[in-house]
Order: structure tokens, then sequence, then C-alpha cells
């Protein structure tokens, strides 16, 4: 059990990458490394100077969510998260509640980032999660995470990266996509921070919300998705293929909850 605790730590959209576990052979083949290509080669790039990736206020309280989000189960044998849609404060939103869980929703989309770079959202944060660190794997819990995935050149994979891959789907049975870029809401590390995921390079975190500054307050980011990606991973993205969301509190074994608004994506000036 201690050990596939250290294993299951999650970290974001369609991720599963473990770092000091051993036990798996990656198959031989490439065939399927990349969740992205097919999203990529399956669909057409969204159009238009206003993309809405989930419109939370057009729902009721108590109202189903909506069919183009998706659960991401990190494993089956941890908690799921609870997301409902909720009135939270005179506006319907989209409420996580992590009781020493992990577990995450996601809306397949794919957007040229150079022609819709702009990303908004607004996000309420009642309390930080106690312990939690996105610098150490076994603390890396967070209240409210943004998570983008991303397409990209698969010859940039280094040996390193296309193991790790093939592990995390022979894992958890998903293919993951070239690269992750998450904002997160940390407990009190400076804004604007840069972190790279414990386990992989592919993922790395951006610190938008931190300490109590904005805590139960309905708080609106926006995100330059061009210079963000640009910054994290030195090189210039292909096309976002998701979007998604995270509430987790698994690694510390606490409580966690967070409101989630709108999402939109927006055309370059």
């Amino acid at each position: 059990m201690r050990a596939n605790r250290r294993c299951a730590a999650g970290i974001g959209m369609l991720l599963l990458l473990l770092g000091g576990c051993a036990g798996l052979h990656a198959p031989a083949e490439d065939d399927g490394l990349l969740a992205s290509a097919a999203v990529v080669a399956g669909r057409a790039r969204e159009t238009g100077a206003r993309i809405e990736v989930a419109r939370f206020s057009a729902a009721r309280p108590g109202d189903a969510l909506p069919a183009d989000w998706q659960p991401w189960i990190i494993l089956p044998s941890k908690p799921a998260t609870e997301y409902r849609l909720v009135d939270a404060g005179g506006r319907v939103a989209l409420e996580a509640q992590a009781e020493r869980a992990a577990s995450g929703l996601y809306r397949v989309i794919r957007v040229d980032p150079h022609r819709h770079p702009l990303l908004e959202w607004a996000w309420r944060v009642p309390a930080r999660v106690p312990g939690a660190d996105p610098r150490i794997a076994t603390r890396e819990d967070a209240a409210a995470r943004l998570i983008v995935s991303f397409h990209g050149d698969r010859e940039k994979l280094d040996f390193a990266d296309r193991a790790q891959l093939r592990f995390a789907k022979a894992l958890s049975g998903q293919a993951l996509p070239y690269a992750t870029l998450m904002y997160i809401w940390a407990n009190d590390l400076p804004r604007e921070t840069l972190l790279r995921n414990a386990h992989t390079g592919r993922v790395r975190m951006i610190v938008v919300g931190s300490g109590r500054q904005g805590l139960d307050a309905w708080v609106t980011v926006r995100r330059n998705l061009l210079e963000d990606y640009r910054r994290a991973f030195g090189e210039e993205p292909w096309d976002v293929v998701a979007i998604g969301l995270m509430t987790d509190s698994d690694n510390t074994r606490s409580r966690a909850r967070a409101y989630y608004g709108d999402i939109v994506l927006y055309a370059a000036p």
C-alpha cells in the first residue's frame, strides 16, 4: 500500500507519470505514444474571436455536468474528487470537493494558441490545502488547478520522456499529451513561480494564486498561453488539445474545496 501511494501521485490533465517505480516493461513500438496526436488527426481547429471552453454559469444548480467534460481518473483505487454545479454566491459555478481524493475533469478541444493565445477563467478558493507543496512529490496537492495540454514534435522527446510516456500508458491505459502546462493555487510560493513537475519535464506548473490574498473571493485570471509555454518549455507550442481542472488532497490526506467559473479563449488582438 505504501509503495502504491508513492507511485500514484497524480498531477493533472490525463497525467499519471511516475518516478522511481519499476516492474513494467515498455513496448518496443511507438504507436499511440501521444494522445495529442489522435486529437489533432481527428478534430478541426476551433474558430472565432471567442471560444467558450466552459460556460458553467449558463447551467442551473444541480444540473448534470456538461456532456463534453469528461472525468479523469488517476487510479480506480483512489477516492475521486466530487464535482457538481452549485450556486456560489449568486453565480452558478463548478464546485470541487476533495476528501483525501484526486481526480479531475477535462474537455478535448483543438485550438491554435498562436491564433487564440489568451486564456481567461475565474475561480474561488475558500482555503489553502494544509501541508501542500508542489515542489515535493509526496505533498503535491492543490486547491485549484487549471490545466492545458498540448501536442508537439515527438522527435524532440528524449529516451527518458518516451519511457515515461509508455510506462504511464501501460499503467493507466491512457496515452498522454506531448506537454502539459498547469496553472495552480499554491500555499505560499510567489506568484509567477515556474516549477518542473517532480516526476517529468513534460509537465510545468506556474503559480497564479498564492497565500491568503484572494482567498474565498472570486478571482479572474488571464494568461497568454504563448508567453507561458515559451517560458516553460523553451519552444513554440503546437495545438492545444485539452483543457482541464483538478482539485486534489490525496497526498496530504486532507480536504480541499474550490469553485470554477467560466473558461474562455480569446483570439489575438
